[in-house]
């Protein structure tokens, strides 16, 4: 064993090599690194591959996988060769011997020091660049796919005359080859002029010539290909222009040709081809020429065209003919880009009527009934009373529902849709209210909610509170016998292990906890100790492979919320943020809404999924984004419809369009997995409705779509905007609503999805837009805009919100209604088209004191200038138009039950009576103190009421709610303020 060390007088440091233990110890080490880097990868695959074939989807699994597969070995492998291959001929045709010079005997010691590895190097060089491109080809599995069972949309652009398809399916697939023909060029290109300059071929400082014949030969073919590859760049870039996003300055983003498109950049795009197919022969006339003369004067050449004829010319064109006369020259192009834009995004059908804004009918009368007629006005809004089902309906802390609740329509009986709108959420799982957090309780005690609560949304009851269809633990009510546990939801973002040995809590009554132990056929068993340790490292839970309280039996549920579902079994589809329930058929089922989209339809304008569909609702709660595969499209449809069953976890994909040419190439792609729109049933098809995010999609693009005229679409006089919500501060744009109404065309209210539009850059009113939103109406999908005249104003939703603010009874209201501690909060400003003029409702909540839960307290109402601020609908409508209805009985609104026979109930109501009428005196007086006693006593009163009415069942769903004192649906006099604590 050699010394090393100091001088001979110095102290000797032996060094050698590890002992064979330490030899064996490192190889064990290193083996097992691999075998667990080997394990964490199959774990992976392991864990997808069980969890597709347990939704029963794994044939996307395995399609998905194998053209991931195919993708990466074959175009790895071509890019391999292609650098390999120049690599070994580069090695191959180098001179026999070297000049002798300092450079190329530099270069010797390089090539003696590789000379042993020269085999292992070209396979390490070639073997790095494949796995990059395979990786990269992999990516593209959806462009592959797409190219390989596209279908033709048998609609052609109007510039080439191809069908769409080419452009949607076929282009991308062609610009990605030429991309990879590029860098497998570029790369053989470094990689063959390295090579030939380590062996001698290309010298820099050496006497002689530069380059051998060979390496001439050879760099001028490679040189010839990049150059072809450009050729066909410039091919293909003439259609590209037909899909090419620009910035137009009358118009902002294009997509499309326009006039200096048309008539200078694909004339040069031709010329440009030309020239690189003439260089490109040059390059391979090297060959024979053996001479860079002629190539490097055609490449100059070529470069010279591209900045003159490429750069230049369109310059010229579009200064001195195109900007003199811009809307003449380009109006041709713009009604192309309206007749593309409005195909591809569904609005090509909108119905744009005038309307004038005003009534001049005279009878008042009629109008209050019109206004019955008209629309069902939702006065329960679904995005404030959450923390008011959670208050009144919580029952448990580990329950909760979601920060947005839902609009659906359910029948008189609740079991099936009709003409209710009703306000609908789930009781989800709320693992954050458990009461001691633990593995065990997280993931195996505590795995689901239950039940459904739902209310009337035209309505609430004397206290302000919701009047419950269906509610209490367990829910019961209108909506009959169904499935209740929800093991799948919006709140559900966690793992369970269920089935198992350990019990789960289902809910807690009076009696004490109730277990359950999950029964479905859901999620991946855990009994095969493969799959345990699959997912305990899949997990990062080490507990999940030797946890006793897992056994025969155990299931792991993941992926639970309907989005994340639909997404992974469709990965094909963009996915609209607002997942809803239903209670369908005795189970409570996810709607989940679901978009195919493309990037690829030629002169149709392209837009930003997340910003377009961004509101006041989606600010700050990732919940209801969109879930787009591709955020910038230009062609969308809501192709289908996915239902997730909230129990089993079952997803159902539905051929909606069943004329969408994308979803007819996905479907192709991956056959089986969507259902036909027969499978339908009645029952489900009640429950769907037209989509939020489409909708939005939709009123962006007819903010400037919805002229037809290629000079007003030039000039920008009748461009709109979105209104940012009144109600909200956030700048954020208004959210578009749901209720049953009746646009002047129709007969009949239906369920519709409403939004306003206004001036760019101002507040009053331009339009109104609707959309039938009953899946099951021949009117379904109908677009109508109500178009306001723009010779006088009309006014807008903020501008009607600083009106209420504004006037000073209702201002002096809201002070009183804000004493103390409460708060304001207001619901949605709705807006109903009636008799030629516009009646605006939004319902005022009152949140404060020891209610931490806001309650209906008031309903503004405007139309025709004249305002109200009632305690109900009813009598607000009475007021703004001066008579009561002749078809509504006697104090309808926002509900005035009988007085019931409970005596506790009847001395309670006696008690909020007298304090009532202490109020109205005091309030005569202008005594604010003793005002504000008797707004307590009042209070207090009530809650006895109501509390007493809930022992003898009046807190179920469908009982009578507790009366007011006369006088008030509410128990306070019309513009009082409510007591200090909100009540």
């Amino acid at each position: 064993m050699p010394d090393r060390g100091g001088g001979p007088t110095g102290p000797r440091i032996r060094v050698g090599r590890p002992s064979r233990r330490a030899r064996t110890l490192l190889m064990t080490l290193g083996v097992l690194a691999v075998l667990g880097m080997a394990f964490v990868m199959f774990a992976g695959f392991w864990t997808d591959w069980l969890w597709y074939r347990s939704v029963k989807y794994s044939s996307v699994f395995t399609i998905t996988l194998w053209t991931k597969i195919g993708l990466f070995f074959v175009f790895g492998l071509l890019m391999a060769a292609a650098v390999g291959l120049n690599i070994w001929l580069a090695h191959r045709l180098r001179p026999p011997l070297s000049a002798m010079s300092m450079e190329q005997q530099s270069l010797d010691r390089y090539r003696m020091g590789i000379a042993p590895y020269k085999t292992w190097l070209l396979l390490g060089i070639t073997a790095l660049v494949g796995l990059i491109a395979g990786a990269s080809a992999a990516g593209q599995w959806r462009t592959w796919l797409l190219w390989v069972n596209g279908v033709p949309f048998h609609k052609v652009d109007p510039q080439f005359h191809l069908d769409v398809a080419f452009y949607a399916f076929d282009l991308p697939w062609y610009r990605f080859l030429l991309g990879f023909g590029f860098a497998a060029t570029v790369l053989s290109l470094i990689a063959a002029a390295l090579t030939h300059y380590l062996y001698g071929g290309l010298r820099i400082t050496s006497p002689g010539a530069r380059a051998t014949a060979a390496a001439t030969g050879h760099l001028s073919v490679l040189l010839g290909v990049f150059v072809a590859l450009k050729a066909v760049a410039y091919w293909l870039d003439r259609y590209g222009l037909a899909v090419k996003s620009s910035d137009f300055k009358a118009t902002g983003d294009w997509t499309g040709l326009r006039y200096v498109d048309a008539n200078a950049y694909l004339p040069a795009k031709t010329i440009l081809f030309c020239i690189a197919v003439i260089c490109a022969l040059l390059f391979f006339a090297t060959l024979w020429r053996r001479t860079w003369q002629l190539p490097v004067i055609g490449f100059g050449l070529m470069v010279l065209s591209a900045i003159l004829i490429g750069g230049l010319y369109p310059a010229i064109v579009q200064k001195f003919q195109v900007q003199p006369n811009e809307q003449a020259k380009e109006a041709p192009y713009v009604e192309k880009n309206l007749k593309a834009t409005r195909e591809a995004y569904g609005i090509d059908g909108a119905q744009v009527t005038e309307y004038p804004g005003r009534t001049d009918t005279k009878d008042k009368t009629a109008l209050r009934d019109d206004a019955d007629a008209t629309a069902s006005v939702r006065l329960l809004d679904p995005n404030i009373v959450s923390p008011t089902f959670q208050q009144l309906q919580q029952m448990k802390n580990y329950y909760a529902f979601p920060t947005n609740l839902d609009v659906d329509r359910y029948s008189k009986n609740g079991r099936n849709a009709g003409d209710q709108d009703t306000v609908i959420g789930l009781r989800e799982l709320n693992l954050e209210g458990i009461p001691k957090q633990n593995w065990i309780n997280d993931h195996f005690r505590y795995t689901h909610g239950y039940g459904v609560v739902s209310a009337k949304g035209t309505t609430a009851d004397a206290n302000g509170q919701p009047v419950f269809t269906e509610s209490d633990l367990p829910s019961t009510g209108d909506l009959g016998t169904y499935q209740q546990r929800i093991y799948y939801g919006e709140k559900t973002t966690t793992y369970s292990i269920v089935g198992g040995p350990q019990k789960e809590i289902d809910y807690s009554d009076d009696n004490g906890e109730k277990t359950t132990s999950y029964d479905g056929k859901s999620g991946v068993s855990l009994s095969n100790p493969v799959n345990r340790a699959a997912y305990a490292v899949a997990f990062s839970e080490p507990q999940i492979l030797y946890s006793g309280a897992i056994g025969k039996g155990s299931r792991i549920l993941y992926n639970r919320t309907p989005k994340e579902r639909v997404e992974a079994v469709a990965p094909w589809l963009t996915i609209d943020g607002d997942a809803y329930p239903a209670v369908v058929d005795g189970h409570i089922q996810w709607i989940v809404d679901a978009y195919t989209t493309s990037n690829g339809y030629p002169y149709a304008s392209r837009t930003t999924l997340g910003d377009t569909t961004a509101d006041s609702l989606t600010a700050g709660n990732n919940q209801r984004a969109v879930m787009a595969q591709q955020n910038q499209v230009n062609y969308i449809r809501n192709s289908v419809k996915a239902t997730v069953d909230a129990y089993t976890g079952e997803v159902r994909l539905y051929q909606w369009d069943t004329e969408d040419p994308v979803l007819k190439t996905w479907m192709k792609a991956f056959p089986g997995t969507v259902k036909p729109r027969t499978d339908i049933s009645p029952s489900l098809m009640s429950h769907l409705r037209y989509p939020q995010d489409l909708f939005k999609v939709q009123r962006e693009l007819l903010t400037r779509y919805h002229v037809k005229d290629a000079q007003t679409f030039l000039s920008g006089s009748e461009v709109w905007q979105v209104p940012d919500d009144p109600t909200n501060k956030s700048g954020n744009a208004v959210p578009p609503y749901y209720l049953s109404m009746k646009m002047p065309d129709q007969k009949a209210q239906a369920f519709s999805l409403t939004t306003t539009f206004t001036p760019n850059g101002r507040d009053n009113l331009s339009a109104f837009m609707s959309v039938n939103a009953e899946a099951g109406s021949s009117d379904y999908g109908r677009i109508r805009i109500l178009k306001l005249p723009t010779s006088r104003t009309v006014d807008g939703p903020k501008q009607v919100q600083s009106q209420f603010n504004s006037e000073q009874s209702i201002a002096e209201s809201i002070r009183l209604l804000k004493g103390g501690d409460s708060d304001i909060e207001y619901g949605n400003l709705l807006t109903v088209p009636l008799d030629g003029g516009l009646l605006y409702v939004e319902p005022v909540y009152v949140r404060g004191g020891g209610l931490k839960y806001p309650l209906l307290r008031k309903v503004l109402v405007t139309y025709g200038g004249n305002t109200a601020f009632e305690d109900t609908l009813d009598q607000a409508l009475n007021k703004v138009f001066g008579a009561e209805s002749s078809t509504s009985p006697p104090n309808t609104g926002t509900g005035n039950p009988p007085t019931p026979s409970n005596p506790t109930v009847q001395q309670a109501l006696s008690d909020a009576q007298k304090a009532f009428t202490a109020g109205q005196d005091a309030l005569a007086r202008h005594d604010w103190g003793a005002y504000g006693q008797a707004q307590k006593d009042l209070e207090a009163a009530l809650k006895r009421a109501e509390e007493a009415q809930s022992r003898t069942g009046g807190g179920k769903s469908g009982s009578t709610p507790s009366p007011a004192p006369s006088g008030s649906p509410s128990g306070r006099p019309s513009g009082s303020p409510s007591s200090s604590s909100g009540g």
